[in-house]
Formats: C-alpha cells, structure tokens, sequence
C-alpha cells in the first residue's frame, strides 16, 4: 500500500516530534551522565531520529520505527564499555593534582597525556617518581582486550637527529615500566613522534613544557 503525500505530512510531523523529544532527553541528561551512560543515550537519540524519519518515509509508524531505531543506535553507542569506564575513574583518581589530563577520544580510546613536569626531565627519558603511581594504576586489572599505545613528544629545542631518538626512549621508557609490572609486550605498541605534533607554540617555555609529554593510549579490540 503505498502512502499519499498528505497522510505522508503527518506522518512527517511526528518523526520531527521524535527527534526533538530525543535530543531533549540527551541533553538534559548528559550532565550527570557517566561516559559510557552519555554513549549509550546519544546512539539511542540518534537511533530513535533516524528509524522514525526512515518509518515516516516508507509508510511506517513513526513510533515503533524510533523505538527500533534506539535500541539499535543504543548498542552502537555504547562502544564504551564498562571496564573502560571504570579504568578511566581509575586513572582519574590516581593523577588527580598531577596535571595528566585523562580523557575519552572521539574513537572510544581512553587517552593520558603526561607533561614534561610529571614524565621526564628535558633531554632524558627516565620517568620520574610522579609518573609511577598512574603507571602502575594502567596496569592494574587491565582488561586482557585492551591494547596500550605509548607516543612520546619533544619540544622543537635541538635537531630531529636528537628529539626523534628521545621521544621514542621515553615511549620505550614507559613501556619496559609496564612491561616490568606484568604487562605483556604483545599488549603495547610506541612510537615517537619528536618535535612533529606540537600541541602548543614552541615560542615559550610554556609551550615548550607542554609539547614535551607523553601520550597514552588504550584501545579495546572489538
């Protein structure tokens, strides 16, 4: 049975209803929301906006369509598993004051990034007594799926011949701490970046201190 343009226009106006009930549910909820709460509620939102325009469209009841639509956009939002969750809390506690900035990426990675004053002194890689405690926490009761990623940085003072061997110590140097606490190597990947990724202008010791950092990613295998 096919759908006239007219009956099609109500059909139209309650999708629209739908969307704007779901956004406004995701955003009064995403203040109090936990990481992995927030990914689950907004694939919902998008999942109910996309089944109930799609219903519309096809003749549909644009009601059950968004239902359908948020139960499966609720499973591809919530990428973000509950370990993960709990590892970032985790992590959060055990650098808070430190200045490492714990954070959930856009590809449900978790990501440290570790500056000069907590990692390493200029020019060295060994990690320094602040480091440890943070190191310690990402390898405690790591989920077997999880992969660690570690990226070193420089700052643009010296020559490439210089910097890129250093970033790629201090990455090595973060690894064997973990790899000596029992995490396996088949788990941890490095690579150094150098002066290359400045996440601040190398113009000022301000700048300077905040590009010479380590990176540390931890991703979980589908």
């Amino acid at each position: 049975m096919r759908t006239s343009p007219s009956s099609a226009v109500p059909a139209l106006r309650r999708a629209g209803l739908v969307a704007l009930i779901a956004t406004a549910v995701f955003a009064a909820g995403c203040a109090s929301m936990s990481e992995r709460e927030r990914g689950t509620a907004q694939g919902a939102g998008i999942g109910a906006v996309a089944g109930a325009v799609i219903g519309s469209a096809t003749g549909g009841k644009a009601g059950k369509s968004a239902a359908i639509g948020g139960a499966v956009g609720a499973i591809a939002g919530n990428l973000w598993s509950k370990h993960m969750e709990e590892k970032r809390e985790a992590l959060a506690r055990a650098s808070q004051g430190t200045g490492v900035e714990v954070a959930r990426t856009e590809d449900n990675r978790l990501k440290l990034n570790v500056p000069s004053d907590v990692s390493f002194d200029t020019g060295r890689a060994d990690i320094k007594p602040q480091m440890r405690p943070v190191l310690d926490e990402i390898g405690r009761n790591l989920d077997p799926k999880v992969h660690v990623t570690i990226v070193g940085h420089t700052d643009s003072t010296g020559s490439d011949a210089i910097n890129d061997p250093l970033s790629r110590e201090r990455a090595a140097a973060v690894r064997d701490y973990l790899g000596a606490r029992g995490l396996a190597a088949s788990r941890m990947s490095t690579a150094g970046r150098g002066s290359r990724e400045p996440v601040a202008g190398n113009d000022t010791e301000a700048g300077r201190a905040a590009n010479r950092r380590v990176e540390i990613f931890l991703s979980e295998a589908g």
